[in-house]
């Protein structure tokens, strides 16, 4: 125990321990070098310039690694014990030279806050290569980073600056923090501690932000709930993570989320708390009461969250396979975010808007870049055509996160020539797959606006992207470089690194990366490679500058007569055919040749329905091999589509001959 605690009180794990055990060792006093003796010599400005070298304090190493200082201490002691065998002192330990042991200034480890089992579990979870946390530390990467810790810091330096914009609301950075305080005192009133995790199904409003910052001012974690997820995923979701709370809406177009959780809470034993926006509902806690009149948290009840601490858990968008738990900490995400910022070139004067929902990890990395910096989020609720072409107009955004799907929709019913868009200065598309001719229609309608590409997982936030000053010709080709910290590389089936130009599948690690699916060892055993590299599932190509262009995933290959080909270049030019709006090539299975293609295609407004001879003619007229042509076509309404808009190709079924 250290201070009297024990882990399960300072939230240590094994983990934890083999992550940051040799970094605390050696930047302790158990190793010091010094050159001189700038001490004795009272040279200040020498002993700051040696400071590591002689031994931090644990204060000090905390806030370098973004621990808290009695998991400094824990970890500390237990590796002294382990390499010293200096006893079961770790109260003496603490004190130091000069020091004595004080009756009324220690309180009963008893009586100290104790994380749960879950929260552990989790923690547990989060199992870094130690000589890899190394090296994003020593690099600078990994910093005492935290959300709250940025709200805090602009709501002090700038606090009349605009945080959120929403139309004729604005909430600045000093009332945002005020709200953040007082949610978090409700939501810990409520019995919320530290480590558990708070599902949160909302839009994107200024109350989603609200509610998100204040569940990680309480070192809880937050679980996003994409909005079109109902009672079936929101149940499987909340068991997993062992939600303590949720946040959602009153009620939707045609349904009630809160009304559905609390249904749900005979099944869902730890499921204790459900907060609605909107109208009342009995049995839930009203969000606005508690943002607008709830009791602040009380100063010291709850030490603010470190960065090796989790604060998000989400689950990955399932087009293919069941969704699987992602957790990360605030040293992969945030570490992201801030060393991204500049490389977008974003600074604390612009504004940022993100078409996609702040469910998924696209949509918070927006969030995340505009409070690195201290910019503002200019917020549109649900993204239609409509809206998001009305709010650019309105609010004039500098920055636009959005998907292809959602530029492709303003497109095509005239929206990009309607409406204003002239303030942007930056646009990044990811989510899917962007055909290259979106990105020069995008960038020949906003010759002022640098239309860029990024590529990223839940796993990941973003790993690739291209830059603002890229040559169009680069940021139509593919998802660009690898971001700050990020290594990225494209192998063949056995493993071997391909040469520039080849496909391969695409694998990628560094400080953005997170540690593994949590309770999921087939999961993860199948994710990674040796070396820590984790498998995408995306094939790729390089180039020698190292810009990656993605052109489709393992699982979409076609065989067809043992010859196998990847649609995605078919798709991107059914894309642009000046009749289709989204497209998607599938597998159907053949008695003779094992697979054939089959054309799923979504039409533009207004447009007369092509036959298949048609697009064959037209593919091949643009040099498509005619083995990779489709040989059949179905016209669908609309693609199923996941909450962020990609095209989900396991529900698309070819009928049967």
């Amino acid at each position: 125990m250290a201070q009297g605690l024990d882990r399960a009180q300072i939230g240590v794990t094994e983990a934890m321990i083999r992550t940051f055990g040799e970094v605390v060792f050696d930047l302790s006093h158990n190793h010091q070098l010094r050159e001189g003796d700038p001490v004795r010599l009272l040279d200040y400005a020498e002993i700051e310039r040696q400071r590591e070298a002689m031994g931090l304090t644990d204060a000090q190493i905390a806030a370098k690694l973004g621990l808290t200082r009695a998991q400094v201490l824990f970890i500390r002691t237990m590796e002294e014990r382990r390499r010293f065998r200096t006893g079961h002192y770790a109260r003496l330990l603490e004190l130091g030279g000069g020091k004595r042991f004080r009756p009324e200034r220690f309180t009963p480890h008893l009586d100290r806050f104790r994380y749960g089992e879950a929260a552990l579990a989790l923690r547990a979870g989060l199992a870094f290569d130690p000589a890899r946390a190394r090296e994003y530390v020593s690099r600078g990467w990994w910093r005492d980073d935290t959300l709250p810790g940025w709200l805090a810091r602009h709501a002090r330096e700038r606090p009349d600056a605009p945080a959120l914009v929403h139309g004729e609301r604005t909430v600045s950075w000093r009332a945002l923090a005020a709200r953040v305080d007082r949610l978090a005192g409700a939501l810990h009133a409520a019995g919320v501690a530290k480590g558990e995790v708070v599902a949160l199904q909302l839009p994107n409003t200024v109350e989603f932000v609200v509610a998100y910052l204040a569940i990680l001012r309480l070192g809880a974690v937050a679980s996003t709930i994409h909005m079109p997820y109902r009672a079936t995923e929101i149940r499987a979701l909340l068991a997993h993570g062992r939600a303590v709370a949720a946040i959602v809406l009153a009620a939707a177009k045609d349904w009630s989320p809160a009304e559905t959780v609390l249904a749900l809470r005979p099944e869902l034993p730890e499921l204790r708390t459900v907060v609605a926006l909107g109208a009342r509902v009995a049995g839930c806690a009203a969000l606005d009461e508690l943002i607008d009149a709830g009791e602040p948290l009380a100063a010291g009840a709850v030490p603010p969250p470190v960065a090796a601490d989790p604060f998000l858990l989400l689950y990955t968008s399932g087009t293919t396979a069941a969704p699987k738990a992602v957790p990360h900490n605030y040293h992969t995400l945030l570490s992201n975010a801030r060393l991204g910022a500049p490389e977008h070139g974003l600074t604390a004067a612009d504004r940022v808007l993100s078409a996609a929902p702040f469910s998924h990890l696209f949509g918070l990395y927006s969030l995340h870049l505009a409070m690195s910096v201290g910019a503002a989020c200019v917020l549109v609720p649900v993204f239609t055509p409509a809206d998001l072409a009305a709010a650019v107009a309105r609010d004039r955004p500098t920055a636009l996160f959005a998907g292809p799907a959602h530029i492709a929709a303003c497109r095509a019913p005239g929206l990009l020539d309607a409406h204003d868009w002239g303030s942007l200065a930056l646009a990044v598309l990811s989510g899917s797959a962007c055909p290259p001719e979106l990105v020069r229609s995008l960038a020949a309608k906003l010759p002022a606006c640098a239309v860029t590409q990024l590529w990223g997982m839940t796993e990941t936030q973003a790993a690739l992207y291209s830059r603002p000053t890229d040559p169009i010709d680069v940021a139509a080709a593919g998802a660009g470089r690898p971001s700050p910290g990020t290594e990225v590389r494209v192998v063949d089936a056995q493993g071997a690194p391909c040469a520039a130009g080849v496909e391969g599948e695409l694998e990628v690690r560094g400080c953005l990366l997170f540690p593994g699916y949590f309770a999921n060892d087939a999961a993860n055993a199948a994710a990674f490679s040796a070396g820590g590299w984790f498998r995408s599932g995306d094939l790729a190509t390089m180039d020698g500058a190292g810009n990656v262009a993605i052109t489709g995933r393992i699982k979409d290959v076609i065989n067809r007569g043992g010859i196998k080909f990847n649609p995605r270049d078919v798709e991107d030019l059914l894309d642009a055919h000046p009749a289709v709006l989204q497209s998607a090539i599938v597998p159907m299975p053949d008695p003779v040749l094992g697979e054939r293609a089959c054309a799923f295609v979504s039409l533009r407004p207004g447009a007369a329905e092509p036959t298949l001879a048609a697009l064959c003619e037209y593919l091949g007229a643009n040099g498509v091999a005619r083995l990779k042509l489709p040989e059949r076509l179905v016209v669908v309404a609309e693609m199923p589509l996941t909450p962020t808009r990609k095209i989900i190709k396991s529900r698309l079924a070819p009928p049967a001959a």
